[in-house]
């Protein structure tokens, strides 16, 4: 996620909500599971395979890294119809099979985005992942090229030139038509840098770059066939990887999906914005409105917002940081501001927890208080602390502005060039607000974080970007995992994948929070059991998710995702708890929000 984050009290509350407490329950049995039947799969295309069957194969000098892993970089092609030409170096990391003698080969992880890194999950997964995983595959992560310890793609000469290009960006999404002004200009600045500086790694880091590098590396591993599991924008590289490779898959699962002719914008929906393609926004309010009934639902005792109208209550909350700011002004830790921007923007963070709905209840009502010039001053006091300390909490989180943080730089990248978006970034104002129309609060706030890739501005492309089809038979089935509460990857997205996906399975779940392997006992069993033996869950199988909004179920934190935390901690034995697997959202929004 970009550094470039200034408001004290959205830092605050959005960095708060999503800090967990304890670990998930041991994962339970899989669900009933179907063998799948043996078919022909598409081929590979000659232009395809010529571009990555003429590397090499890189031979990776693995080394001892964070006490439990192994490291290794190699030079890859900048650009795959110059093999010999130009490189990029790339970085990877792996967590060897416990179990060597009955090794079923690797297994390759991506955590969202675009800009997460790899490395970092892969050296996460003995928290999340099953131990039965575990024992049999080396787990390995890559950075994909211009991200954390790959080669950096820098649109800009120095911090100070970012800084200042990024100033406008320095809200959740904008409100005020000053505001707009501003996010519209540091939008045009970025692309451009991007388009100029950034070059040529911004113009040739596409997700098929990605997935070719990634074919190479399963190569330089061993492994004749690819086994992958992917998060968030994760799902895109592995959908990207099975329809460019189409009989190179061993075992694919997506979960928390993107819909890649939505992502990418097919004919005449070029020219709209892509969270008019991909619907996140409505993902998001669906959630939140459930919430928010179920609160009434729930009753006093359980729900404490129950004791009014919970949808009035945070519309009312709304309306009141629509009309002015909110100054929190407390004697001990200092003063703060709350917009309504930053109030939508905590909202959407909490929603990425499937314990989310507890920080949405507190949040607003914390909020209704201190907006209410009548309310008991001994309440305002502790409302105003609360909010206080979720701003402190965050602004101790946050870094400095050294050293460079190309964090938003590695998402522009991959979404512009892969993505068609509108010429020009003044049209996202009217446009936004329409998605705000359909999707009330979150249309704004998934709209504008790719206001840079206007067309206009961001003029760098990828010659060699995938652009589809999405339709592919795949040497093995792939399993496409949907979410009905994600506020991030609308579960629609997943239903669209798995229709373009000849043999593929689609398994839905009635989980809460951004994907749902770890939220729920079935998906995870049957994601694990699919891994190990390529076998799938039944069709039509609904599961459920193991925690439900206002009913008392463990809280589970998300795995650590700093690798220099993983490495003091040390990798956790067989049979300890697990974890939420670390996830990345699909389009950041700059600025006040921030998800990891």
């Amino acid at each position: 996620m970009p550094r470039a984050i200034r408001s004290l009290a959205a830092t605050g509350i959005a960095g708060i909500v999503l800090a967990g407490s304890a670990v998930a329950p041991a994962i339970a049995a899989p669900a009933p599971r179907l063998t799948p039947q043996p078919s022909t799969s598409d081929r590979t295309s000659p232009v395809e395979a010529r571009r990555v069957d003429s590397v090499p194969t890189p031979k990776l000098d693995w080394y001892a890294c964070y006490g439990y892993a192994e490291c290794a970089t190699v030079r890859l092609p900048l650009d795959y119809d110059q093999p010999k030409g130009a490189t990029t170096e790339v970085a990877v990391l792996r967590v060897k099979a416990r179990d060597q003698q009955h090794r079923i080969g690797s297994l390759f992880l991506n955590p969202g985005g675009p800009g997460g890194s790899g490395t970092d999950i892969a050296l996460a997964a003995p928290y999340f992942l099953a131990d039965d995983l575990l024992d049999r595959f080396d787990v390995v992560g890559v950075d994909p090229r211009g991200v954390a310890a790959s080669e950096n793609v820098k649109c800009f000469r120095s911090v100070k030139d970012q800084t200042r290009a990024y100033a406008g960006l320095n809200v959740a999404f904008p409100w005020t038509k000053a505001e707009e002004k501003a996010y519209v200009a540091s939008s045009k600045a970025v692309g451009k840098a991007c388009s100029t500086s950034g070059r040529p790694l911004s113009g040739a880091a596409s997700t098929a770059e990605v997935a070719r590098d990634m074919d190479v590396l399963r190569r330089a591993v061993g492994d004749k066939k690819l086994t992958y599991l992917g998060f968030s924008y994760g799902t895109a590289l592995g959908q990207y990887y099975a329809n460019m490779f189409p009989d190179r898959v061993r075992a694919l699962v997506v979960d928390g999906v993107l819909n890649p002719n939505a992502w990418i914008g097919q004919g005449k929906a070029r020219n709209l914005l892509q969270e008019t393609r991909l619907r996140s926004a409505d993902g998001a309010y669906h959630a939140l409105h459930e919430i928010l009934v179920r609160c009434a639902k729930a009753g006093e005792d359980r729900c404490s917002l129950a004791s009014g109208d919970p949808v009035a209550s945070y519309q009312l909350v709304a309306q009141r940081l629509r009309k002015k700011t909110l100054v929190v002004d407390d004697p001990d830790l200092g003063r703060f501001t709350v917009s309504y921007a930053d109030f939508v923007g905590a909202t959407l963070g909490a929603l990425y927890s499937p314990y989310g709905w507890q920080d949405v209840v507190s949040l607003t009502e914390q909020l209704l208080v201190l907006t209410d010039p009548a309310a008991a001053t001994a309440t305002r006091a502790q409302a105003r602390t609360a909010v206080a300390q979720r701003a402190v909490t965050a602004r101790q989180q946050r870094g400095y502005d050294f050293p460079y943080d190309n964090g938003l730089e590695t998402f522009l990248t991959v979404d512009c060039t892969d993505a068609y978006h509108p010429k020009d970034a003044a049209a996202w104002s009217a446009l936004s607000a329409k998605e705000d129309k359909r999707a009330p609060y979150f249309g704004r706030a998934w709209a504008w974080g790719t206001a840079p890739c206007a067309r206009n501005t961001w003029t760098v492309r990828d010659e060699d970007a995938y652009t589809g089809p999405f339709n592919k038979r795949t040497s093995a089935p792939v399993l496409v995992v949907g979410n009905y509460w994600d506020p991030a990857t609308n579960y629609q997205g997943a239903v669209g994948s798995a229709a373009l996906l000849p043999n593929s399975r689609l398994l839905t779940s009635d989980s809460w929070g951004h994907t749902a392997y770890g939220t729920s006992a079935c998906v995870t069993g049957a994601v694990d059991a699919y891994l190990l033996t390529v076998a799938l869950p039944a069709k039509g199988t609904l599961c459920t998710g193991d925690a439900q909004p206002f009913v008392e179920a463990p809280e589970a934190a998300r795995a650590e995702a700093s690798k220099s935390s993983l490495a003091r901690q040390g990798e956790p034995g067989r049979g300890e708890p697990k974890r939420l697997p670390p996830v990345v959202a699909p389009l950041p929004v700059v600025g006040a929000l921030t998800v990891r």
